[in-house]
């Protein structure tokens, strides 16, 4: 009877340790960002658009990975200066450091939460979605994100991701240059792509 019991209750310690998945063990595995990554915002004013980025993103920023079958887990952020921003216009770039507050908070951090599915790392890209949270400005607000997974050679591959925010989200209004005769719009495109290697 001792024996069954000790049977039983290792079996169902080592189900603690796997998926619903046959034979299928939780483990982790880290994506690093490499160099050339970038981030840019696409907006609207009352007579034109405008386009900031921040290119060159080279920090070796690490995500986790753990594929839980159901949900993929991440654990991981890119961490962005505020004062990096160019609008390509020096009056515009000007007024969106201003408007997110670069001096009081300099940094845009974006948190990585989780995955609609694990990637399959085939020629043909992925589709997913998945949940951030950004924090900027001294505010935070969780997302969901549309991706597009792209794999290159040699273990390295593309994560593509858009949404749409707006600068009320974090309580900003929008930026205004010339005295108030140009007023940016309300709504933002987050437009970020992130060059990544597996470490195995």
């Amino acid at each position: 009877m001792k024996s069954k019991l000790l049977t039983i209750a290792t079996l169902i310690v080592c189900a603690g340790f796997v998926t619903s998945e046959p034979n299928k063990i939780l483990r982790d595995t880290k994506w690093v960002v490499t160099e050339n990554s970038s981030l840019r915002v696409l907006g609207s004013t009352n007579v034109h658009t405008f386009s900031c980025d921040i290119v060159g993103y080279n920090k070796a920023d690490t995500i986790t990975v753990r594929d839980m079958t159901q949900l993929v887990r991440l654990t991981g952020s890119v961490n962005l200066e505020v004062s990096n921003f160019n609008c390509h216009n020096i009056m515009m770039t000007k007024q969106l450091r201003k408007t997110l507050k670069a001096n009081d908070y300099p940094t845009l951090c974006i948190d990585f939460i989780s995955l609609s599915g694990m990637p399959r790392f085939e020629l043909e890209p992925d589709i997913l979605q998945g949940v951030v949270e950004i924090h900027l400005a001294g505010k935070s607000k969780r997302f969901i994100v549309d991706y597009v997974l792209s794999t290159d050679a040699d273990k390295t591959f593309q994560l593509h991701g858009r949404r749409e925010i707006n600068f009320s989200d974090f309580d900003l209004t929008a930026p205004k240059k010339v005295g108030g005769m140009v007023s940016a719009k309300d709504k933002l495109l987050v437009d970020f792509n992130l060059n990544l290697k597996i470490l195995m």
